[in-house]
């Protein structure tokens, strides 16, 4: 009776907790503009309980960018309703000054508003995958500055001088150099592809002929109209600059706006080598075009650098404000990507040869033991500032450029402490401040004015759930172990408590494993493997950095190389054993575990060896089975690296780290998830396992979705896949169900047996 109750109390509260939600995330009314989180009233009312549903129809917001004089910021907000199944997205404008929110626009299919002048610009996509180059004023006037008869992106601006602007934007070029738009291409006979090389498939998309380029043009104001008080601004032609150059930027997959730069006499960007496999190498060049009429095609060829000792990938290539500099990352070896990340400085771009890494050791190793992800010069031009990774927070740093460049031998200077950082913009022109956005294990979106030569003063501006209060969540429910690991090392891991905390009570773990694997779990939103959502469930969860991980330094991360089943899974072993003997309000005895990608390999490595038989469950999602199987991924130069080399030359390694060698041992519930655009960890992976589990009967299920790739992001799939997992894991845990079997949205598509192996069920 007593559970039957539970159960009632779980669908009502999470039934409230969905009604209050459309309450506290609605999307403002157009007429009515929306006020910050800081200046109710509109998100004073808190969810009840943080559900998947909450996670998944919370506004998402941009970063925020703000205009010239840092009084005014724009940023963009997407929201899901899953009562009419849609989504909206808004352009809005954020008082810097108030703290008060406006509507600019809600139209759909608008994206990327940028400044222009004391204008907006934003892009709007029509029928046929065609790009119209919106202006509107803060009052709400609009006109179409330019139409670009393709899908274009990542826009970025300029300015030349008053009334002229030079724009570069991103888009997919023809093999002859013309913009591409599919929906008008030609259509084939046939839907066969042929391929004398590689890459064949690439994340989830098989490659093409087509290639991402960067495009330049200029958006030049027109003389008035009578009835206006100022011109309107005019799209140029715009012109390739990659064409006949056999090269490609941004580099995909996910290459976008950093990875190249725009400045008042020309363009900067990264791509990979082309004279070498893409599978199979990781090597990136800097290249800088010079740009006297943005008008016209460059009179001029891409201008190379290269740098002694750095021969890997290549990122973040950005000028100073006065366009006298540039700046870019860059790792030293090829077919690593997780290499550090050192900071190359070029001090005069008209002189290229004078390129330099700065931080050097005479070691090699390198002065900063951290691998920065951004860089961007301050308004004086006289420091970095640096975004990196630092045990489990992703934090920004300051460092000063000294005359000479090689004599930078003073270390980056924290300037965040707390959160992890997504982007960063001057406040103003001229302005030492900055304006960051960031977000933590309980705010999904936070706006801060800093300033880096006193963080003490740092000013939070803006907080989308009011500092979780919106979500029920609160940082006090955040804290953090060390524990020691397989080595002479300390592992660092988040732990994340329920809201409804009740000290002498014990509550079930849930051992989440990161991807990567070299990757970390940071004090940092995620709308796909939000800890908060576990925890909210009744668990307390722990999320453990082991061997391989970043932001512990670089050697801490390379360790896991010849190892992926060695240290960090005793790491993980000892973790275990801590929580058990030292965290009294954790039930071991009903722990679950669950991770994707490497995790999820990590999730059938631990089921075939000891630690398995310590949960009552796992979770594997689109993990490897069959490290041969590594042979079909899309990204050779991964393996090859991680594993010591390529299967014929290191087969004792591929052997050694193979779940498969293990499922003699398979023997605790397993829900396997893999999707069928995965081309990262092929969808045989999963299948495999389940087969495995069933013909040895063990309790097991398998969800795939035919329309995800490496990950779940569209939302009814996501609270599907939320669902069943959430089920999964309580069902062992001892926990109420998150959603009865007859509201769980799903039906189970096998036939149901028997007698045999040992289904899942309610």
């Amino acid at each position: 009776m007593n559970s039957q109750k539970s159960i009632l109390l779980a669908i009502l509260s999470t039934i409230c907790g969905v009604g209050l939600l459309f309450y506290t995330f609605s999307a403002p009314n157009q007429h009515q503009p929306f006020r910050d989180p800081k200046t109710p009233p509109e998100m004073t009312i808190r969810a009840d309980k943080f559900t998947p549903e909450v996670l998944l129809s919370a506004p998402r917001r941009s970063s925020a960018v703000p205009n010239s004089n840092g009084k005014l910021a724009l940023y963009t907000v997407s929201t899901y309703s899953f009562q009419s199944q849609t989504k909206t997205s808004e352009i809005r404008l954020l008082n810097i000054e108030n703290g008060q929110s406006t509507l600019v626009t809600n139209e759909e299919k608008t994206s990327e508003p940028n400044w222009l002048d004391d204008d907006i610009l934003w892009l709007k996509e029509v029928d046929k995958s065609v790009t119209h180059l919106v202006v509107g004023d803060i009052n709400g006037k609009t006109y179409t500055a330019g139409i670009v008869l393709a899908p274009i992106s990542n826009v970025k601006l300029k300015t030349l001088k008053k009334g002229k602007v030079a724009i570069a934007v991103t888009g997919k070029a023809a093999p002859d150099g013309s913009l591409y738009n599919p929906e008008a291409a030609p259509k084939k006979r046939s839907t066969g592809l042929v391929y004398d090389s590689l890459m064949v498939r690439h994340w989830d998309k098989y490659v093409s002929p087509e290639r991402n380029s960067i495009w330049y043009g200029v958006l030049q104001m027109s003389k008035p109209h009578i009835a206006e008080s100022k011109g309107r601004y005019i799209l140029s032609t715009l012109v390739n600059v990659l064409k006949d150059t056999h090269l490609e930027s941004p580099i995909p997959p996910f290459g976008g706006t950093s990875h190249f730069d725009i400045s008042n006499n020309g363009i900067v960007f990264v791509a990979k080598d082309p004279t070498l496999n893409p599978a199979t190498n990781t090597k990136a060049n800097f290249y800088y075009l010079p740009i006297s009429d943005f008008t016209h095609a460059p009179s001029s060829e891409p201008q190379k650098v290269e740098v002694e000792g750095l021969d890997g990938a290549c990122s973040f290539p950005v000028f100073s404000s006065n366009s006298r500099s540039a700046a870019f990352l860059q790792m030293k070896k090829n077919g690593y990507e997780s290499d550090k990340n050192r900071v190359v400085l070029i001090p005069d771009v008209l002189k290229l040869s004078a390129a330099t890494e700065v931080l050097k050791s005479n070691d090699g190793e390198g002065l900063w033991d951290r691998s920065p992800q951004g860089i961007m010069f301050s308004n004086d031009c006289r420091s970095l500032y640096l975004q990196a990774e630092e045990e489990g927070k992703g934090l920004l740093f300051k460092v000063e450029i000294p005359a000479t460049p090689l004599d930078m031998n003073k270390l980056p200077e924290k300037v965040t402490h707390t959160g992890s950082i997504s982007d960063i913009y001057p406040l103003a022109d001229g302005s030492p401040d900055l304006l960051v956005s960031s977000s933590t294990l309980v705010d999904n979106s936070l706006y801060s004015i800093v300033n880096p030569s006193e963080p003490s003063k740092n000013q939070q501006l803006s907080s989308n759930s009011r500092g979780g209060v919106s979500f029920g969540l609160s940082k006090e429910q955040v804290s953090d172990i060390w524990f020691k690991g397989s080595g002479d090392y300390n592992v660092h891991a988040w732990v994340m408590k329920p809201s409804n905390f009740t000290e002498g009570e014990k509550y079930p773990l849930a051992y989440l494993i990161h991807g990567g694997p070299q990757g970390a779990w940071q004090d940092q939103w995620s709308t796909r493997w939000n800890p908060a959502i576990f925890a909210e469930q009744g668990y307390v969860v722990i999320t453990p950095n082991p061997t391989g991980s970043t932001g512990y330094g670089q050697a801490f991360c390379d360790a896991i190389q010849n190892s992926w089943g060695g240290l960090p899974y005793e790491d993980l072993v000892n973790g275990f054993e801590y929580i058990k003997e030292n965290l009294p309000y954790v039930d071991t005895s009903r722990a679950v575990a669950l991770g994707a990608s490497y995790g999820g390999y990590m999730m059938n490595w631990i089921q075939g060896h000891d630690l398995g038989r310590k949960f009552k469950a796992l979770v594997c999602h689109d993990g490897v089975f069959s490290m041969a199987n590594q042979m079909s991924s899309d990204e050779q130069y991964f393996p090859n690296h991680d594993l010591g080399g390529p299967f014929w030359t290191a087969k004792e390694n591929w052997d050694r780290w193979d779940p498969a060698r293990y499922t003699e041992n398979w023997s605790t519930p397993q829900l396997v998830i893999h999707n069928e655009l995965d081309y990262r960890l092929p969808i045989s992976e999963g299948l495999a396992a389940f087969n495995v589990l069933q013909e040895r009967g063990v309790e097991s299920r398998f969800l795939t979705f035919p329309d995800e790739n490496h990950w779940v992001l569209k939302e009814e799939n996501s609270l599907m896949w939320h669902t069943v997992v959430l089920n999964w894991i309580n069902h062992y845990a001892g926990l109420p169900p998150y959603k009865e079997a007859a509201h769980e949205g799903f039906e189970v598509q096998s036939t149901p047996l028997t007698g045999g192996a040992k289904r899942f069920s309610m």
